[in-house]
């Protein structure tokens, strides 16, 4: 692909978000130390990243010009078809990113490998500037992530990367009914998680440890394992979180995969706070009150990192 131009996408640090808040940053580290923490680590975490960011900023803009975006314009911004993405941040920045770029391929770029775990970043300092070569000469390699899409009956559309969440905003009880694989149902719970591959070791694995230590607890053995999915595996799974059984609501469908050409079909019996947001965005969510439906999906589209 010939790029045109690349767009380098990052966030507020931790620092920035404490001077958004407090004005300076003398009130800031008032704040911060008067609660038993450390200001000097915000101030070095601030500090790394910058030095990274400039870094890659700088090696980007000796082949292509550079358009830096932040994080919260990315839903507004049009991207065209040959940008090239540069992500500089963590692995959360990553996931939001790959939700409105299509197709575009994304070069993620770990500036602190201290502070970052960087399973979605394959890049750090060192390697970004080779790997920056072999980009523009067509010869690097993509991994393809699978999306999940949340479409309502309005006609707005919501990707995922990881994992979309469907319930009260507040996770308290949540009332809707399901509709899957001919059958149906009406459920009260926490809400449902709907996962990607790439959210199988997100939100979803934590509702699986969840149900592990209770099994530990109350003495049970499970009959199989979990096969955590693939990143481009075309099925999502869903698992509705807290399920309460009572006259009125059911328990029967309360996990299972949705595969490449099923739908998971959500109608939300919720008269207000009813929300459906992805990625732990919550942010970036559609109203989901009564009188709305939703229709899950595996996205015709993958997200395309560069490895």
């Amino acid at each position: 692909m010939n790029y045109e131009r690349a767009i380098i996408i990052k966030g507020k640090t931790r620092l920035e978000k404490l001077l958004d808040r407090y004005n300076s940053k003398s009130q800031a580290q008032f704040y911060i130390n008067h609660n038993g923490g450390d200001f000097s680590e915000y101030e070095s975490e601030h500090e790394q990243f910058y030095n990274g960011f400039n870094y890659a900023k700088k090696i980007i803009n000796r082949q292509l010009k550079s358009t830096v975006l932040e994080r919260n314009f990315l839903p507004s911004f049009l991207f065209e078809k040959n940008d090239l993405i540069v992500v500089v941040g963590q692995d959360g920045l990553v996931a939001n990113t790959a939700k409105y770029v299509s197709t575009n391929p994304i070069f993620a770029i770990n500036p602190d490998l201290e502070r970052n775990m960087g399973a979605l970043l394959p890049f750090d300092l060192n390697s970004l500037s080779e790997g920056y070569k072999r980009i523009l000469r067509g010869q690097n390699e993509c991994k393809h992530i699978t999306l999940a899409k949340a479409k309502m009956n309005d006609g707005q559309e919501l990707l995922a990367f990881n994992d979309f969440y469907i319930g009260k905003s507040n996770h308290s009880s949540s009332r809707y009914k399901i509709i899957y694989q001919g059958r149906h149902e009406n459920q009260s719970s926490s809400g449902i998680i709907i996962s990607t591959g790439a959210g199988s070791t997100a939100w979803l694995s934590s509702v699986l440890n969840e149900f592990r230590g209770l099994e530990k607890f109350l003495g049970y053995k499970s009959t199989g394992t979990f096969q955590s999915m693939e990143w481009d595996d075309d099925k999502l799974c869903y698992i509705v979180r807290e399920p309460y059984k009572s006259p009125n609501f059911s328990t029967d469908m309360v996990a299972g995969y949705v595969n490449k050409d099923e739908k998971l079909i959500i109608e939300s019996l919720m008269p207000d706070d009813g929300v459906i947001f992805s990625d732990g965005i919550m942010e970036d969510y559609l109203v989901f009150n009564s009188g709305r439906t939703v229709t899950i999906t595996k996205a015709h589209d993958k997200a395309k990192l560069i490895i």
